[in-house]
């Protein structure tokens, strides 16, 4: 379904102008990137890298080639996992100064698999407005050429890099029955694959998405069975960044119906016959009226007008 227009039935309004909604206030922009692709960014994206007062950056040399192919010259810092709590601390401050700030990430959506989310959370815990400004995502891009069935998915991020914790975390999701999204690094997505099969069984389908909206880009589906060799005959397989989606468990068939003469003959062998019937509505979900009349005639009583109506 597409929400894109849905603002209008829920009371809402959209910004159609055209121009830039950025504002003086103090405000934290949370702006999509092109994942691969540097055409791949909205005119959103755009005015508001154009607009801010300084752009916090994963990484400032990466992101310099996104802003210097679309005329941008923001300030950058830089903001990553190791720096990002006391980043945090400073952006604040600049909001508070009524400065106005851009994050985004070396690819894609700011917050998902990457520095950004404690970030928002402090700013939000300030008081601070954050603003989505929506754009690439690696998930979407490799659901939308996927070809899996249904709509349900999870998006789990990077498996743990170690195989045991690897094989724990897969067997966790083992049920579910919608498809689950995974992030891996080419230097560890074959034994990650392997590890896949191990525990999900060589039936599911697997799509290997690489290299998204870039130069090699492939998307590949077979079962997962086959998966690791499809890998390793060609080493170029196993190069760039993949998203992995993998088909859900099958739904489990509903429990079989509850025989309620066998239930009412256990039942009987045992309890008086007015309370095995109440175990027994219990037990089948059946009315009391629907057991009485056959309870009395597995016990050899001789059932009523009354008992049978």
């Amino acid at each position: 379904m597409d929400m894109t227009g849905s603002s209008a039935h829920e009371g809402g309004t959209q910004n159609v102008s055209g121009v830039s909604d950025v504002g003086g206030d103090g405000t934290l922009y949370v702006v999509a990137t092109p994942i691969g692709n540097l055409a791949d960014i909205t005119l959103r994206a755009i005015e508001t890298l154009g607009a801010v007062d300084v752009i916090a950056a994963e990484d400032t040399r990466n992101s310099s080639r996104v802003l210097e192919r679309h005329g941008i010259a923001t300030r950058m810092l830089s903001l990553h996992e190791h720096n990002e709590a006391r980043r945090a601390e400073e952006i604040i401050r600049r909001l508070q100064e009524g400065q106005r700030v851009a994050l985004i990430t070396d690819a894609g959506t700011p917050a998902l698999s990457d520095p950004g989310a404690v970030l928002v959370a402090r700013v939000r815990e300030a008081g601070f407005r954050v603003v989505p400004i929506p754009g690439p995502s690696a998930v979407i891009a490799a659901l939308s050429v996927a070809g899996l069935a249904g709509t349900a998915f999870l998006f789990s991020g990077f498996l743990p890099e170690r195989s045991t914790a690897r094989r724990k975390a897969i067997a966790g999701l083992a049920g579910l029955t919608c498809t689950v999204v995974f992030y891996e690094a080419p230097h560890r997505v074959v034994e990650a694959v392997r590890d896949l099969a191990a525990e999900l069984g060589p039936d599911r389908e697997i799509v290997i998405a690489r290299e998204l909206t870039k130069l090699f880009e492939s998307v590949h589906r077979c079962a997962l069975g086959a998966a690791v060799a499809w890998l390793e005959a060609d080493k170029d397989r196993q190069r760039g960044e993949f998203v992995l989606l993998v088909s859900g468990a099958e739904e489990k068939a509903g429990a079989a119906a509850v025989d309620p003469d066998k239930v009412l003959k256990l039942l009987l062998a045992e309890l008086p016959l007015a309370q095995s019937v109440k175990l027994a509505c219990a037990i089948t979900g059946l009315k009391r009226g629907d057991l009485y009349p056959r309870a009395l005639e597995l016990s050899g009583q001789k059932v009523s007008k009354k008992d049978a109506s």
